[in-house]
C-alpha cells in the first residue's frame, strides 16, 4: 500500500510540476510573440510592449504557475532548482529525473499552443521562420543582436551568475530559519525575483536560467518550422548552454546560501512545555 502511495504521490507531484511550469511558459513565450512577432506588425513597430513587460510577464508567470503547483509539489518549475535542492536541502534524488521531464514536458505543450496562437502574426512578422522570432521561444546570445558580440561562453557566464542569482534568492526566500514571507506570499516575492533578473541580466542571453524553459520551447519551435533552433545567429551549437549554465550557477548559487549564509542562521528552537501531549503509563 505504501508503494502505491509513493508512486501515485509521484505521479501526482510530475501532474503539478507540468502544470505549473506550462502556465509559466504560456506567460512567457506568449509574450515574447505578442512583443515581438504582434508588435513588428504595428505603426510604428514597437507597439505592442517592450523589454519591461516581457520581463513582467515572465515573473506573473513564474508566480501563477507557483501557486498553481506548490501545494503538491513545491511548485520547482525548472530543473536546476530541482538539482540544487537535491544538493543542498535533502529532496530525494530519485524524483530530480521525473520532476525535470515533468518540467520539460509542460513547457514543450506551452510553447507548442503559443505557435499555433501566434501563427498568423508569426509567419507574417518572419515569414523564414528565423532567428528574428526565435527568442519567442528560446534564448540567443545577445538575443540575436550581432551589434553585440556576445558568443557562447559569454553567454554561458551569464547564466551562471543569473541562475546563482534567483537560487540563491529562492533558498533565502523560502527558509524558515531566516525571514520568509508571510501570507502565502513566497511566490510573489518569487516572481519579483525573476522580474529583476530579467530587467538586470537579460541581455546577454536573454535569461532562461531554467534548462526546461529553454529546451522545452526549442524543441517545440525546431518541430514547427525553426530549423536553426539548435543553433545561434553565428551558426555555432547554443542549445547546450541554456541548459549546463543554468545548472552549474544553480549549484553555485546553492553553496553561496549554504555556506555563507545559512550556517549562521540559529536552529529551530524546541517546542514549548506542554505542547505534546504526555505520554500515559
Amino acid at each position: 500500500m505504501r508503494e502505491r502511495f509513493n508512486r501515485l504521490g509521484l505521479v501526482g507531484e510530475m501532474a503539478a510540476e507540468f502544470v505549473g511550469t506550462m502556465v509559466l511558459i504560456l506567460f512567457g513565450s506568449a509574450v515574447v510573440a505578442q512583443v515581438v512577432a504582434g508588435g513588428a506588425l504595428t505603426t510604428p513597430p514597437g507597439g505592442l510592449g517592450d523589454h519591461d513587460s516581457i520581463s513582467w510577464a515572465w515573473g506573473i508567470g513564474v508566480t501563477m504557475g507557483v501557486y498553481v503547483a506548490a501545494r503538491l509539489s513545491g511548485a520547482h518549475l525548472n530543473p536546476a532548482v530541482t538539482v540544487t535542492l537535491a544538493t543542498f536541502k535533502g529532496f530525494p534524488w530519485r524524483k530530480v529525473a521525473p520532476y525535470a521531464l515533468a518540467q520539460t514536458a509542460g513547457a514543450f505543450v506551452a510553447a507548442l499552443l503559443v505557435r499555433w496562437n501566434y501563427t498568423e502574426a508569426l509567419a507574417k512578422a518572419d515569414p523564414g521562420h528565423t532567428f528574428k522570432t526565435q527568442t519567442v521561444f528560446s534564448t540567443l546570445p545577445a538575443n540575436g543582436n550581432p551589434n553585440l558580440p556576445v558568443h557562447e561562453w559569454g553567454a554561458f557566464r551569464d547564466q551562471v551568475i543569473g541562475t546563482a542569482l534567483l537560487l540563491l534568492m529562492i533558498l533565502a526566500i523560502t527558509d524558515v530559519l531566516n525571514t520568509p514571507p508571510g501570507a502565502n506570499l513566497g511566490a510573489f516575492i518569487t516572481g519579483l525575483v525573476v522580474v529583476g533578473i530579467g530587467m538586470a541580466w537579460g541581455t546577454n542571453a536573454g535569461y532562461a536560467i531554467n534548462p526546461a524553459r529553454d529546451f522545452g520551447p526549442r524543441l517545440a519551435s525546431y518541430l514547427t518550422g525553426y530549423r536553426s533552433a539548435w543553433r545561434d545567429q553565428y551558426g555555432n551549437f547554443y542549445f547546450w548552454v541554456p541548459i549546463v549554465g543554468p545548472l552549474v550557477g544553480g549549484l553555485l548559487g546553492g553553496a553561496l546560501y549554504k555556506g555563507v549564509v545559512g550556517r549562521f542562521l540559529p536552529a529551530a528552537e524546541p517546542e514549548p512545555a506542554g505542547r505534546v501531549p504526555a505520554s500515559e503509563g
